[in-house]
This record gives C-alpha cells, sequence and structure tokens, in this order.
C-alpha cells in the first residue's frame, strides 16, 4: 500500500473517531451531563478512560499518528465509543485493514425484523446460523422439518444433527453423498476463524462421535461443499429434495440465512 493511501487511511480512522466520540453523549456514557461543555460529545480524556487506555496513546490513535495498537486496544475503544457491530467492523478495517476476530462463543440474536423476514418464507425453510453452524433463529416451516424448538440450545448445531444425532441421520435421503460436502464447507468457515476455541471444541466433540466426520474432516477430499441438506424425509414421512441459497444477515457476526427451496 502506497503511503498516500496509508495517510489517507489514517486522516479517514481520525475523522471515523473524532465523529463517533462527538456524538455520544455523556448521558449515554454513564457520566454526569452536570458539567458545562464548549463541544459536544466526549473528551478525548473521558474516552480514554472508559476505555482503560493511556490519555496520550488514545490521543495519537485519534490524530491518525503512524502507531501500532492492539486488537484488544481496539475493542477497549469501539465499548467505550459504543461502537455496533458494523461501525466496530469498519474501525478495524481502518485502523488494521482486516475485519474484527471474532468474539468468544456466545449464542446471538437476529432482530425482529430478521425474525419477520423468516416468518414471511412461508412455504421455505429457513434458519440462521453463525460461523459454528449453531442455529440461532429459524421460521415455522423450518422448524417442522428439523424441529429445532424441540432441540436444547447447545444441539442445535447443523454438525450436530447430522453426525451426532442417529434419529436425523436416518432422514437424510443421501447421507453418504452430502455429508462429506457438509465437512468440506465447515473445512472452509473453519478457515476463517483458525484460532476460535469454541469451533475447535466443536471439530474435537463430533471427531469422538464420528469416525466418519474424523476421517472426511481429517483428510479432505475435492468434494464440492454444501450449506444445506439436499433430501430428507420429513418427520410424517414425505420426501422432500432441496436447492439452497445463503444470505448474509451480519458480515461481522458471521451470521447467515440458508434458505431451501424444493426441487
Amino acid at each position: 500500500m502506497s503511503n498516500r493511501t496509508l495517510a489517507r487511511t489514517r486522516s479517514d480512522l481520525s475523522v471515523f473517531l473524532t465523529r463517533h466520540r462527538k456524538a455520544l453523549m455523556p448521558v449515554n456514557a454513564g457520566l454526569p451531563s452536570t458539567v458545562r461543555r464548549r463541544t459536544p460529545g466526549l473528551r478525548r480524556e473521558e474516552v480514554a478512560a472508559l476505555a482503560g487506555v493511556g490519555l496520550t496513546w488514545y490521543t495519537w490513535f485519534e490524530q491518525g499518528r503512524d502507531i501500532q495498537v492492539s486488537e484488544a486496544f481496539l475493542l477497549k475503544v469501539a465499548k467505550a465509543l459504543q461502537l455496533d457491530d458494523a461501525a466496530c467492523g469498519h474501525l478495524f478495517l481502518l485502523a488494521h485493514r482486516r475485519p474484527p476476530p471474532l468474539e468468544a462463543y456466545q449464542w446471538p440474536s437476529v432482530s425482529p425484523l430478521i425474525q419477520d423476514l423468516l416468518n414471511d418464507l412461508t412455504t421455505r425453510p429457513a434458519y440462521v446460523v453463525n460461523l459454528r453452524w449453531d442455529v440461532i433463529a429459524w421460521n415455522p416451516t423450518a422448524d417442522h422439518l428439523f424441529d429445532f424448538t424441540n432441540r436444547a440450545p447447545t444441539d442445535r448445531n447443523i454438525l450436530r444433527m447430522v453426525f451426532a444425532d442417529p434419529a436425523f441421520r436416518r432422514r437424510l435421503l443421501h447421507w453418504l453423498d452430502e455429508a462429506p460436502k457438509l465437512v468440506a464447507q465447515f473445512r472452509y468457515d473453519l478457515a476463517s476463524a483458525p484460532d476460535d476455541l469454541a469451533m475447535a471444541a466443536l471439530v474435537d466433540e463430533i471427531k469422538l462421535v464420528s469416525p466418519d466426520f474424523r476421517r472426511w474432516f481429517e483428510q479432505p477430499s475435492m468434494e464440492h461443499p454444501a450449506r444445506g441438506i439436499s433430501a430428507i424425509l420429513s418427520p410424517d414421512a414425505e420426501p422432500y429434495g432441496f436447492l439452497h441459497e445463503m444470505l448474509t444477515v451480519d458480515e461481522y457476526r458471521h451470521l447467515r440465512m440458508v434458505v431451501y427451496f424444493r426441487r
């Protein structure tokens, strides 16, 4: 990257931080609002104190000086400025030229509008998964097919369902053909977060219960990856065949909607 481009990036970073600092009202940051202020928003020293970082270092950072900051520093600043996922991602792209690291494993949720969109797909099974393939939201049509509601939250995971649930596996009409394709896709997703402890723990768990998964995971083939299940028996033994499309729901939290289309 040229020096001119680096300078422009540092200038953009300075503008970004200054704008968000001035937009955050003291009362919303838990600070007293009785102090008279000449300018709107927070002072630099207040952001530094809220983030638990040095004032000089934060000042240089906001000024766009050529300094190196850690991921921990950026996350502290993002929290102090109350940045949402998209803004936090933009901060990392400006400062590190890459998205933020995956957060510690947690059960995310989707917005009411995304849930409404799922529910509007009345004739198509659809669900939202995170990078670990935990199913965190779904519509009634998908619930009828996959029985998410009656599963424990930790069991609402596509890999667990395919490889560690014998009853569900018996309903998959082409299990031997499509299971390795699912493994191939999961390997791609794992490459996005190779150091994520929760994803590594899931891989170790499935390896213990499924020799097939262990073999396909450790000896990758040229299988074309697949994000969803292509053929399944419904609970009342009716066969269904599907194609899939995937939509990004939240880029920075790695949430994706998988929509099933009847063949």
